[in-house]
C-alpha cells in the first residue's frame, strides 16, 4: 500500500511542474463524456490477489476556470490466489470527483479527489471457503491530465487509490481460515477518451483597420462683397487620433493570453510607426473579450492580453513612459448577436475579441 501512495506523490509533483510552463486559457463550460479502460493493482491485504483490468465511463463538467466535476462508474476484475485455491477478485465503483485543473490549455494537469459506493466480491474456487461480497462506502485521490487535441476530442489519463472495506478470507497450515473485513487500497491507471459536447469549435477573424481621419483646418468666413485676392494663411491645428484594431485570435489564439509568434508580426507595424513619430506622446493599449464566460475571468483575461502587448512593445524599443495598457473585459462590444446559439454565436461575436492600438499624435498646439 505504501509503494502505491509513494507513487501517487511522485506523479503529483510532476504533473505540477508541467503546469508552472504551461499558458493559462479559459474554461469553456463544456460538458464531456469518458469511457475508457483501467489497469489495477490490488491491495496486498486482499492476499494473492494478481493485476487486472477493467472498463469505466464518466461524464463530467467544466464549473469554472479551475474546477471541474465527474460522475461515473467503473468495474475492475483480477484473478486471486490463496495457498493454492484459486478464484477472482471484483470491485465495481460508484461515485463521483471534484477535478483541480492547473491551467486550461492544450495540456491540461489536474489533482482530483473523491468519494462513492463500492462493491467487493472475492469469489473462490473451492466450495469449502465463502465468497466475500461486501458493500461500503470508498474514497480516493489522484493525479491526472487532460490533452486536448481538438475543440472536441482529447485524452484523459489519471493515477488514483481507492480506499473501501472488503470481506478476505486467510488460508494457513497455522490458523486455519480466517474470515475478517478489512480496508483496502487498490491503486488504477485509468486511460480514456474525451468527447467534449456544448463547447462550440473557435472561429478566428482578423479586423480590418480603419482609416485615420482627415486633419480639420477651420474654416475662415468671408463677406460676400468683398473682393478676395487670397486667403490669408492660417496656422493649421491638427491632432490625429489613429486607432488600430488586431484580432484576439491572431495574437493570442483563442481564449489565450501569450503572444502567438505569427501575430507579434501584427505590432511590429505599430512598433515602427510609434517609434518613428516622437510627437506620438500616449499609446493606449485596450483589451477586450466577448461575453462568454464570467465577468471576473474575462476582465483579467482582457488586463493580460493587453499587459502582453505593452510588454512586448517595450521590449522592442518603445518607451514604457508613452504606454498605457488596460482591460475592459466584455464591457464594450460591438455586436451583440441575440438569438444565436452554438457555433454560430462564437462566429458572430468575433469582433468583440479585439485588442485596441491607439496612438494619438499632436501635430501642432493652439485647437480650441
Amino acid at each position: 500500500m505504501k509503494k502505491n501512495i509513494l507513487t501517487i506523490a511522485v506523479a503529483a509533483t510532476l504533473a505540477f511542474v508541467a503546469s508552472i510552463a504551461t499558458a493559462e486559457d479559459m474554461y469553456r463550460g463544456a460538458w464531456y463524456a469518458v469511457p475508457g479502460a483501467s489497469y489495477v493493482n490490488p491491495d496486498s491485504d486482499l492476499e494473492s490477489s494478481n493485476r487486472g483490468a477493467g472498463a469505466f465511463l464518466r461524464l463530467g463538467k467544466e464549473l469554472s476556470e479551475h474546477w471541474d466535476i465527474q460522475f461515473g462508474a467503473s468495474h475492475a476484475r483480477a484473478s486471486n490466489d490463496i495457498n493454492g485455491v484459486g478464484g477472482k477478485y471484483k470491485q465495481s465503483l460508484l461515485g463521483v470527483d471534484a477535478l483541480y485543473f492547473f491551467n486550461r490549455s492544450q495540456f491540461r494537469p489536474f489533482v482530483l479527489a473523491g468519494f462513492g459506493v463500492a462493491r467487493n466480491k472475492v469469489d473462490y474456487s473451492r466450495i469449502d471457503l465463502d465468497d466475500k461480497n461486501k458493500t461500503s462506502p470508498f474514497g480516493n485521490v489522484g493525479v491526472g491530465a487532460q490533452y486536448l487535441i481538438s475543440d472536441n476530442f482529447g485524452l484523459q489519463a489519471d493515477v488514483r487509490h481507492v480506499w473501501s472495506r472488503a470481506g478476505t478470507e486467510s488460508v494457513g497450515d497455522d490458523v486455519g481460515r480466517l474470515s475478517a473485513d478489512r480496508t483496502v487500497g487498490n491503486t488504477y491507471v485509468n486511460l480514456g477518451a474525451i468527447f467534449r459536447f456544448g463547447a462550440p469549435a473557435p472561429v478566428a477573424k482578423i479586423e480590418a483597420t480603419p482609416e485615420p481621419a482627415a486633419p480639420y483646418v477651420k474654416p475662415v468666413a468671408v463677406a460676400p462683397e468683398q473682393k478676395v485676392e487670397s486667403l490669408p494663411a492660417i496656422p493649421a491645428c491638427v491632432e490625429k487620433f489613429k486607432t488600430v484594431e488586431v484580432s484576439a485570435e491572431k495574437l493570442f489564439g483563442f481564449d489565450q493570453a501569450t503572444l502567438r509568434e505569427d501575430g507579434k508580426a501584427e505590432l511590429d507595424a505599430a512598433i515602427l510607426t510609434i517609434k518613428g513619430h516622437p510627437a506620438i506622446t500616449l499609446v493606449m493599449v485596450t483589451g477586450h473579450t466577448d461575453r462568454i464566460g464570467s465577468d471576473a475571468y474575462n476582465q483579467k483575461l482582457s488586463e493580460r492580453r493587453a499587459n502582453q502587448v505593452k510588454e512586448y512593445m517595450i521590449a522592442n524599443g518603445v518607451d514604457g513612459t508613452r504606454l498605457k495598457a488596460v482591460g475592459k473585459g466584455k464591457s464594450m462590444p460591438v455586436v451583440g448577436c441575440e438569438g444565436l446559439r452554438g457555433a454560430a454565436v462564437v462566429e458572430c461575436l468575433a469582433p468583440n475579441r479585439r485588442v485596441e492600438i491607439s496612438a494619438e499624435e499632436k501635430i501642432q498646439a493652439g485647437c480650441e
